[in-house]
């Protein structure tokens, strides 16, 4: 009876006073998307604090300012400084195993002085500081040592410098916002370092056909403003979006939040620009939704992490953007509970559903404890489990109901405990925060092993508690991720980063997962911290394959080296 009553109370305050009417009227000054850069941004006001209605109508619970905040803000500040305390920390047995490619040259003041003849002084660069940015990986685990930072502005310049660094066997990095979490964008060793960040342009934007062409420099929340300006929206958006670059999240086939609606970046790249190690350019640029001629040879850019070629520019769908959005924040009491809810979900939200993210109450005490001015939006009580459900539609009448009606029988049927839906842009906002805020939780909390895994669903959080029991108290292990994908977030926090600890974690992660037959990597790419871990995901024969590719458009092995590919069956190694 009190679930009843719960959800009777629930369809009561609906009806009339509609707690969505505000938020998702377009020309509303506090619906969702008046934000410039869409429904998860716009943070920092505060609202009264009146949480006097048990479940679906909990108001505004506390916001945090975080406007423009972004995960490589985190460190850049007094980098330097940090640097010089930190020492070089190998994630995992792969980066302690490398040895620098003999083969390749040693930058000289003739290469400098080259490339300054091509991109002029300014962007030729040898500042200590700068450089101390670009070797350094975000979470301060890979450091490398390059000399010299390059700066193309035009696709012609990234050709130049390849055909060059090819000739004088100069090893590269491709790097974008350098928000990757595998040591994938920052050298390993001297390698010059090729930053597309000068390449920000937007190319053109068909309204018609919602085809955006653009510059691989972008940054993925510009993006974001620009598209939202046009009515539409970018099928991809990441906790990294403030720095992270569109040629950077191509490469590396970032997943994301909205995956579960939009699919992945092989579906929704249209066409590419790419310079190889030669300086060879392949424009495969294309606007169409079919083309089959031939091979389509733009998928081998998605993913590669750079070890293949350099996007300079993408083409890439986006769908018009609609104004009725719902965010809700849900407990439930077990996972198994979270996954009925994902069935329950898929069935009865269907083709509104935009995404499906989960956490532990591990991951949630972190952002309470080390984000500042967050508070539990389902005061008092700490749950064991959390769900974010995002909806997006275009009849908020239906989209309403819909989403009402879902969460009624999900809570007469005991799959929910307890929760919340957003009643205006600062709540919806606030929901995501505490969702993208789990890494910067994680980092300020001390060292962490980061592990991104695709895994049946059913048993995603199995390896959770299986971590749990072989690791005591001596760490605490953090699940969360994009349930909606099958994708787990397993994260162990430590005081400190120890070889004790990394030998409990590694490769007992690796081996469970294979033996679940799962990926090691999901979304994060491979990089230097996974690439000796292949075979965990791929057999023998595949990689031998993509080793022969690898050796094919990068004859020499200048492109990212080290990255990717294990180093006993690369060539170039």
């Amino acid at each position: 009876m009190e679930k009843l009553r719960a959800t009777g109370r629930l369809l009561r305050y609906s009806p009339k006073a509609s707690i969505f009417d505000r938020r998702f009227s377009p020309n509303s000054g506090k619906s969702i998307h008046s934000s410039g850069s869409g429904n998860r941004n716009g943070l920092g006001k505060k609202c009264g604090d009146e949480i006097s209605r048990k479940w679906n109508v909990r108001t505004c619970f506390g916001l945090y300012g975080s406007q423009g905040r972004n995960l490589r803000d985190c460190t850049e500040r007094g980098v330097v400084e940090d640097l010089r305390r930190i020492e070089h920390r190998g994630f995992g047995s792969v980066a302690e195993k490398v040895q620098r490619n003999a083969s390749f040259s040693t930058l000289n003041s003739d290469d400098i002085s080259y490339f300054k003849g091509v991109l002029g002084e300014k962007n030729v660069v040898e500042d200590e500081e700068r450089l101390a940015i670009a070797n350094t990986d975000w979470m301060h685990k890979y450091r490398g040592s390059s000399k010299l930072l390059l700066q193309p502005r035009t696709t012609e310049e990234v050709s130049q410098i390849l055909k060059y660094c090819d000739s004088r066997s100069l090893a590269v990095v491709p790097q974008g916002g350098n928000t990757g979490l595998v040591g994938g964008s920052v050298p390993v060793f001297d390698e010059v370092v090729i930053n597309m960040s000068m390449m920000n342009k937007v190319i053109s934007f068909d309204k018609v056909s919602g085809i955006l062409v653009c510059e691989a420099g972008c940054i993925l929340e510009n993006m974001i403003t620009y598209l939202d300006n046009q009515g539409f929206v970018m099928p991809l958006d990441l906790g990294a979006k403030g720095s992270c670059q569109i040629g950077g999240n191509v490469s590396t086939n970032a997943g994301g939040l909205r995956l579960v609606r939009y699919g992945s970046l092989h579906g929704t790249v249209l066409g590419l620009e790419v310079v190889l190690a030669n300086g060879d350019v392949l424009d495969m640029l294309g606007t169409l939704r079919k083309d089959n001629t031939g091979y389509d040879l733009k998928h081998l850019f998605i993913g590669s992490e750079g070890s293949l070629g350099i996007v300079t520019k993408v083409s890439i769908l986006t769908p018009p953007k609609l104004f009725s959005v719902n965010v809700a924040f849900l407990a439930c009491q077990d996972y198994f509970s979270c996954q009925k809810l994902l069935v329950e979900a898929k069935r009865k939200l269907g083709e509104i559903l935009s995404a499906f993210e989960f956490l532990d109450s591990h991951a949630l005490d972190l952002v309470l404890n080390h984000l500042d001015g967050v508070r539990n939006p389902l005061p008092p009580t700490i749950h064991n489990f959390y769900v974010l459900i995002e909806t997006t539609g275009s009849d908020e009448t239906f989209d309403r109901e819909k989403l009402e009606a879902f969460l009624v029988h999900a809570m007469e049927g005991g799959l929910i405990s307890d929760g919340a839906i957003a009643q205006d842009i600062n709540q919806a906002s606030a929901f995501w925060y505490i969702r993208e805020g789990i890494p910067e939780a994680l980092m300020k909390a001390g060292a962490v092993y980061k592990y991104d895994l695709s895994l049946p669903v059913e048993k995603m959080y199995d390896l959770v508690d299986e971590m749990r029991t072989r690791l005591g108290d001596s760490a605490n292990v953090v699940g969360y991720g994009h349930l909606g994908d099958g994708n787990l977030h397993l994260n162990v926090s430590t005081p400190q980063y120890d070889d004790k600890t990394l030998a409990q974690i590694e490769p007992f992660v690796y081996e469970w997962t294979s033996g679940h037959r799962g990926s090691i990597s999901a979304e994060h790419g491979l990089g230097l911290m996974k690439a000796n871990k292949i075979f965990y995901s791929k057999p023998t024969a595949t990689v031998k394959v993509m080793a022969s590719i690898k050796k094919m458009l990068d004859a020499k092995g200048i492109l990212n080296p080290y990255k990717v590919l294990p180093h006993s069956i690369d060539s170039h190694s």
